[in-house]
């Protein structure tokens, strides 16, 4: 297993659909998927404090797997982002997840 770090960020002006999908996003990242598991999540944040993208810590047994896992997120479907990066992750700093 190993760990990939998934960072999106959203379409300008689309906090309403963010909100709209949150609930769905939300229930998928908990959903313990079989070869994906999330061990770490949550928003990015604008100048106001409002939601404007995701950053996720998962682990998986490879790549293609958490590409299967980003591409059927709700946010994904519903067309929240304008772009999502992939990147293999290893924590150096900080406590074990």
């Amino acid at each position: 297993m190993a760990l990939f770090a998934i960072s999106c960020i959203d379409k300008p002006d689309s906090l309403a659909l963010r909100m709209a999908t949150r609930q769905s996003h939300l229930t998928y990242a908990n959903g313990g998927q079989t070869l994906v598991k999330v061990k770490l999540g949550g928003p990015y944040l604008d100048e106001q404090g409002n939601m404007a993208g995701s950053l996720l810590i998962v682990e998986a047994p490879d790549r293609r797997a958490v590409e299967e896992f980003s591409r059927n997120d709700p946010y994904v479907t519903a067309g929240l982002f304008q772009s999502v990066e992939i990147r293999p992750y290893r924590i150096t700093v900080g406590p074990p997840m």
